[in-house]
């Protein structure tokens, strides 16, 4: 059992890792983008990205003190 909530674990930091790192490159992306037009729109393409790799991201986080909290559960 410990084995299989420890995979989780690591899958679900994985994902957080992924998560961030796809959210980091849209805000950069975005901010090249309104540096080289000048403009600054209501929310762009790029922005709306940014946005949901950041809610996935605190999603995966929950995910995994979840885990952790049933594996220090387990384990008393």
């Amino acid at each position: 059992m410990n084995t299989f909530l420890v995979i989780l674990l690591i899958a679900a930091m994985a994902m957080v890792l992924l998560s961030l790192v796809r959210g980091v490159v849209a805000f950069l992306q975005s901010t090249k983008v309104d540096l080289q037009t000048g403009e600054q729109q209501d929310a762009t393409e790029m922005q709306l990205r940014q946005n949901k790799a950041m809610m996935a991201r605190v999603k995966w986080q929950a995910i995994a003190i979840l885990i952790i909290a049933v594996l220090l559960g387990v384990a008393t």
